[in-house]
Order: structure tokens, then sequence, then C-alpha cells
């Protein structure tokens, strides 16, 4: 749910962006709508007051190779479009140049494609030529920056792979729906639907696991449906912590799971307390249906675009999108779903196998696995953050 750390990334390149066009900033700052991370849920365009004047966007998509050797380095893709069908002398609002620079790609890693979104046009088709601007040594030369052209990119979901898309004009559309274009390698609205799918595979695991103890269903369910509304809320607080801003911005950005972990079980003891229900045999319950849910979850984060892994050549590496720039990638969200599919497996086993167990137990021990498994991917995540309660690291240099 932490996923939109990957918007401030992108809102610092924008900040270095050059747009002769006149406008005010380019779509990488109004990096979108993610979702949290519910685990992440980390990057994408998002609208900002200054549409209700501007509200017509154009979102195109470009690829290019990142090369064979060499250091990871930074490039920038300059976009100059013009409004077709221009009668006269072409407006303020008729033609744009804008560059959206890419970081730490690394040579080696394949096809890289950069989406980028365009702001404040006069509604119609347009044609968009774009050039990458890549900077190298020429012995004898000192550094030199040198321009080749790049393709319009689309993505293959049976492939798998981008290839070269239509060189067609390209239409504007309403500013408010920009964030919700087809873009590579993400299904926007992945995560709400997979979280909730997560959601009610947790409750009906638990509910299994309850029924099969011989305990009080119903007002366990309830307990769990209390603390799970609390967990949204404290996700909610976690990620406007963690990414300080306005309170708009905070209430659309995404989730963070860690508020959730730690809200959730806190109301959850509470309620049981409170009902005079068996706190231990509750929690050791719930742990596995919990980290099931974690594991759907995190594969929703992955098609989302948030929580993405660091770019990688490595042959692990799995290309996907953190809603900007697409490239292979060390597939963080995957991981995590895998460790959470293993924790609650192993969960069910110890609870449903009676080992024998201080009540309570189980869940301790599959949170804090999980808690361990998580503070090593925030090390691969794209966005720099070692801890869970810290920061990114480009937050951090913009607060």
């Amino acid at each position: 749910m932490d996923n939109r750390a990957a918007r401030r990334k992108a809102a610092a390149a924008a900040r270095r962006t050059t747009n002769r066009s006149g406008r005010a900033p380019d779509a990488a700052t109004r990096a979108s709508t993610g979702r949290g991370d519910a685990g992440g849920l980390t990057t994408s365009p998002q609208s900002n007051p200054s549409e209700a004047v501007e509200p017509e966007a154009l979102v195109v998509s470009h690829w290019f190779d990142s090369g064979d050797e060499g250091e990871s380095y930074a490039a920038t893709v300059r976009l100059t479009g013009r409004r077709v069908d221009i009668h006269g002398l072409p407006g303020p609002h008729d033609t744009f140049v804008q560059e959206d620079k890419i970081e730490a790609i690394v040579p080696g890693s394949g096809p890289v494609s950069l989406t980028s979104w365009v702001y404040g046009l006069e509604p119609g088709d347009w044609t968009v030529d774009a050039e990458l601007l890549r900077s190298h040594r020429d012995p004898g030369r000192g550094r030199r920056t040198s321009a080749e052209p790049v393709l319009p990119a689309t993505w293959s979901w049976r492939r798998w792979a981008l290839s070269t898309g239509s060189s067609e004009a390209v239409k504007t559309r309403w500013a408010m729906v920009a964030p919700l274009a087809r873009m590579p390698g993400v299904l926007p609205g992945s995560w709400p639907a997979l979280g909730a799918l997560g959601a009610v595979v947790a409750l009906i695991t638990q509910a299994a696991i309850l029924e099969h103890e011989k305990a009080a269903v119903g007002q366990s369910l309830l307990v769990s449906l209390i603390a799970l509304l609390s967990g949204m809320l404290g996700a909610k607080l976690w990620y406007a912590v963690l990414h300080p801003g306005p309170w708009r911005q905070a209430i659309l950005g995404g989730w963070a799971v860690d508020g959730f972990l730690v809200v959730a079980p806190v109301v959850a003891v509470a309620a049981l307390v409170a009902w005079n229900l068996p706190v231990g045999a509750f929690l050791d319950a719930a742990a596995p249906g919990l980290f099931f849910g974690v594991a759907i979850g995190r594969v929703g984060c992955f098609f989302t675009g948030c929580c993405a892994g660091h770019i990688t050549n490595s042959r692990w590496g799995i290309w996907s999108s953190d809603r900007r720039v697409g490239a292979r990638r060390v597939p963080a969200q995957l991981l995590e779903s895998t460790a959470g599919l293993v924790i609650g497996g192993l969960a069910a086993t110890a609870v449903l196998g009676h080992l024998p167990r201080p009540d309570g137990a189980v869940f301790v021990a599959a949170f804090v696995a999980y808690l361990l498994v998580r503070q090593a991917l925030l090390r691969v995540r794209a966005e720099s953050r070692q801890f869970s309660w810290r920061r990114s690291v480009a937050v951090a240099e913009r607060a």
C-alpha cells in the first residue's frame, strides 16, 4: 500500500523537467491514483486542482533499449507535440515540449518504457515525437549527450512483452480519467479487486478454522470485521505520516500495510477482551487467513504497479512497471506474495495440526516472520526505504 512513494520520485524528477510550452508542471508531477502499499500499494499520475481549468490530458508511452554494458545511468525523454488540424498560427496550448527524466537505468536490463502525462492541452488529436537524450563518454572529447529517436510503445499480455505501437495521432482525454489510460504492464484497479478478494479469503479461512476448532464463529467474525475496518484506517494514516502533504493528497494517496498490521491486531485484542473471548485462540485462527490475504493483495500490487522493485539486469528479474517506468525489475511484490503464502500455510498447519504451543504463539511467530521478510524486501524496492517506519529517501529530501 506504500505504493505511492514512487510517485514522489516522479514529482522530484518533474521539478527538474523543462517544459517550454508555457504551461505548469508536466504529467510526472501529477503522479497517479495508485493504491497503497497494501503493502505498498507505489507510481502513477494524479490530478491536481489546476485541472479544473486544464481539463484535457495526453497520455503517451515510448520505449528504448537500455544498452548492453556499462554503469547505471539517467536519461531524458524529450517529447514534442503539435495539435493536428491547426488553422493559422498555433496557440500556446497547441504545441508543447516536455522532458521526462528516468533515473537508474541498468544496461543489460532490456527494453525500458516511459509513460508520460501532458496536461493543459487543447482537446483533439496530437502528433507526438520523442527522442532519448543520453549522456556518454567520448574518448578525447569528454562527456557528450546524444539524441536518438524512440518509438511508441504498446504491451502484449499474451507475450508479456513490449512492442512498437502505432505512430498515428493520439487523442486527448478528460484529465480526471488520465490515470486509467492504458500503459505497459499495468492493469488499473487490479489492487482494489485483489485486495477485496484477499479480505474475503481471510475471513472465510478464519471461519473455517474456528468452526473446525468448535469456537464461536459469529462473534469472532464480527471482531475481525471491526479490526479490518480499523486496520484500513490505520493503513491510510500510516501512509499519510510517511508521505506528508495536503490532507486531500493523503486521502487520495496510497495505503501502508504496516499501519494495517499494527492497528488491526490491537483493535482485535481490545474487542476480544471487551467481549470476554479467548484472545490467543482467536489470533491463531486469524493468522493463516491474514497472510493468505497478503499473498493475494501483493499480486494486485504487481499488476497495479505499486511497491515495484528496482531495475535489474539479473536473469531472475521480471518485466513490470511502477506506473511510469517499465523495465526488468526485482519482483518485490511477488516475493512478498510468496512469503505471505508460505507463512499462511505454515500457520494453518500449526493450528490445524494442534502442535503443542501456548495460545497466540502461531500468530506471533507468523507476524515476526513476515516483518523480517518485509524489512528485507524494502531494500530491493525502487523507492529507497530501509524500514517500515521510515520515509523513502525521495520523500525525506523533499520534506
